[in-house]
């Protein structure tokens, strides 16, 4: 058979598959029409988020308000009508519909007059939303006691002089009348905040530091149209739930360095008592000052309690130091033997000697702030005790047969990538290994070479057998430790550094030795021709496309910018962890993209939900435009229409294998 006739029956059996499903020339001309309108309608919004790192608040007040995208609807639709403080509660209201309305109970406020005022105000919001999408669309997200009623009022105007004036009404006055007005709010809210923002990215580091990465998961469970391409701190807990033990021990320690265990103890459900147990009976009488973990103020932690979680903060860090010991010995071709610290140090005089200090050629010594390790025996220092053995066993068992943090992991695969590439943008969230010169390094994986674009799918690969498996026993057992080298491997596209300065940050004074050199991705950071040869190799127009990333807090107090490279590459990592606000001066960046073009939203740091509810509070938010578009960015534009627009041509060969006797219409 040759080629094109293999081609010609292929295409036959694909048109017969798919006039199972569109059986006459009526319904496939229908579904062409109906295709060719949504081309046309204008593209939806799409919602950048980065580096959320645990905190649930901010990213659930950030999603509420689409990063200020409903006050603008709000403020477009009643700006000349509203005043500023019913604009606040309106937004509110929308943001939080059951605080908001046990808020106006309480205040006596819920008169039949206000309900009916708030329920027209909802429904022209709500109007305003579904502008853009199909009915079929805006029907699927609408709850189904209320969809009937919801379509009626989004659908039938209830302008002055209208025949269907008193019909709207009438629908209002019986929510009102039978008791369901509240319900009926909070329906309508929420369908407000889901038609808002078309899609969701979220690229990267869900994980660590704030105190809600599981209730984040639970959040966009809720949700269909997202995705998340994963950050390093994500690759950190992917590999800890398929159970390579370094990577259980960082995850533990990373909790207890930021006062975090609760997450695994409440969130999770992870017993931390034998880690407990056996930091007490082992450090009960060993200085462990520089394992103090990072309280934040106000944070109710007594000094007993702090006590314990520093001995339990040293003892997982030194049982982490072991297991990366064994991993660099089980793998010479990580190529870093100069991390394995513990044979570097003096145990008698309590040094340590380093041989990759930046700017200083050879080894150098120095003094320890903590010197006593009594686990550790000095002629096999990577030895685990049996006690410790018996710890990690715990510890994995643990980890692997969580039932919850499976549930998520399994959500991270399923939703997530290294990268994506979408509506002229690409997506990852730290680099891609990069030469002084600002070309693609090559970087051995597996005993083959790779770069760029077929690294990050080798990589992404890998991520997956570590946790599915797929190639034997074998093969997943050295996927789960290149999860390891992926979390601090220096030719990482998720690390990029020359070293991960862990123990150093530890038990050096001297903060010259806490140096992690970036990799050269970052110091091409300005550089179009790079960006532009970054997408080019995705298959992007480099002239019309973007990066989008995170990673590296943007130091907006210090003058910079999170635009780089000419508007080529946005780096929206803006600080929504708690812990890098100090450093960053703001609470976080988030990118919205609609049929208008690029908006970067620069956010302040958020109070609370009880604040937001009880004075109407906000987050303060700053948007600037990025890229204006010269004409409203249609469905046709966007990588959806180039779907569409391929259902099409299909539809149309379909309707000519109907014309021409090919298929036979099954009407």
């Amino acid at each position: 058979m040759t080629y094109f006739l293999y081609l010609w029956v292929m295409d036959i059996k694909f048109l017969k598959l798919l006039s199972e499903k569109f059986p006459s020339v009526a319904s496939a001309t229908t579904e062409i029409i109906n295709l060719e309108a949504i081309l046309n309608l204008p593209k939806g919004t799409e919602h950048f988020i980065t580096d959320l790192h645990g905190e649930y608040e901010a990213f659930r007040h950030v999603l509420k308000n689409a990063s200020g995208v409903i006050r603008q609807k709000v403020c477009e639709l009643f700006a000349d009508t509203l005043s500023e403080e019913e604009l606040d509660d309106l937004c509110t209201l929308i943001y939080y519909p059951a605080e908001k309305l046990e808020l106006v109970r309480r205040r006596g406020r819920n008169s039949e007059a206000w309900y009916r005022t708030t329920l027209h105000r909802l429904t022209e919001v709500c109007r305003s939303a579904s502008s853009k999408y199909t009915r079929s669309k805006v029907q699927k997200t609408l709850p189904k006691d209320f969809s009937y009623i919801i379509q009626e009022l989004l659908h039938e105007s209830d302008d002055r002089g209208s025949n269907k004036e008193e019909y709207f009404n009438g629908i209002v006055h019986s929510i009102i009348e039978v008791g369901r007005a509240d319900a009926f709010i909070i329906a309508m809210s929420n369908v407000i905040q889901r038609l808002t923002i078309d899609r969701l990215h979220i690229i990267g580091d869900i994980f660590d530091r704030g105190p809600g990465p599981h209730f984040i998961f639970d959040t966009l469970s809720q949700y269909n149209a997202y995705d998340i391409q994963w950050g390093n701190h994500d690759i950190l807990w992917m590999g800890a739930a398929a159970g390579q033990d370094a990577l259980i021990a960082n995850v533990i320690r990373m909790c207890g360095r930021y006062d975090n265990l609760d997450v695994l103890e409440d969130g999770y459900g992870i017993n931390l008592l034998p880690l407990a147990r056996f930091a007490m009976e082992c450090y009960e009488n060993s200085p462990c000052d520089p394992y103090k973990p990072k309280v934040m103020q106000n944070s109710g932690v007594t000094e007993r309690d702090l006590l314990l979680m520093t001995q339990m903060h040293k003892a997982i860090s030194v049982i982490q130091f072991k297991l990366e010991g064994q991993l660099i010995a089980a793998h010479p071709e990580y190529g870093m033997a100069n991390r394995a610290l513990l044979e570097r140090i003096d145990y008698t005089n309590g040094t340590i000697t380093l041989s990759d200090v930046k700017g200083i050629d050879g080894d150098s010594t120095w003094p320890l702030k903590d010197g006593h390790f009594p686990t550790v025996d000095p002629a096999a220092p990577y030895t685990l005790t049996p006690a410790e053995e018996r710890l990690v066993r715990t510890l994995h068992a643990s980890f692997v047969d969580c039932e919850k943090l499976q549930k998520h992991v399994r959500q991270l695969y399923a939703k997530g990538n290294i990268y994506l590439t979408m509506n002229s943008n690409l997506m990852y969230h730290a680099s891609i290994p990069m030469t002084e010169a600002g070309e693609f390094k090559t970087v051995v994986v597996e005993g083959a070479s790779y770069e760029g674009k077929d690294l990050l799918d080798k990589i992404d690969r890998l991520t997956r057998e570590a946790y599915f498996g797929g190639r034997g026993e074998a093969s997943q057992e050295r996927a789960k430790d290149y999860m390891w080298y992926l979390w601090c491997g220096k030719d990482s596209p998720f690390f990029d550094k020359a070293k991960m300065a862990t123990l150093e940050r530890y038990l050096i004074e001297d903060k010259s030795t806490w140096h992690e050199e970036k990799g050269f991705y970052y110091k091409h950071l300005e550089d179009q021709t790079m960006c532009e040869m970054i997408l080019s190799s995705f298959g992007l127009d480099s002239a019309t496309s973007h990066i989008i990333s995170g990673h590296v807090p943007v130091k907006t107090c210090k003058g910079e910018s999170p635009i780089k490279a000419g508007g080529k590459l946005l780096m929206i990592d803006g600080g929504f962890s708690k812990a890098y606000q100090s450093e960053t001066g703001i609470a976080g960046y988030t990118l919205i993209y609609n049929s208008h073009g690029l908006q970067l939203v620069q956010h302040e740091p958020f109070e609370s939900a009880a604040l937001a509810v009880e004075e109407s509070q906000d987050i303060i938010s700053t948007r600037m435009v990025v890229e204006s578009a010269d004409r409203r960015i249609r469905v046709r534009d966007t990588t959806v229409g180039c779907e569409l627009q391929t259902q099409i041509e299909d539809l149309r060969g379909l309707l000519e294998a109907y014309k021409s006797g090919t298929i036979k219409p099954h009407e």
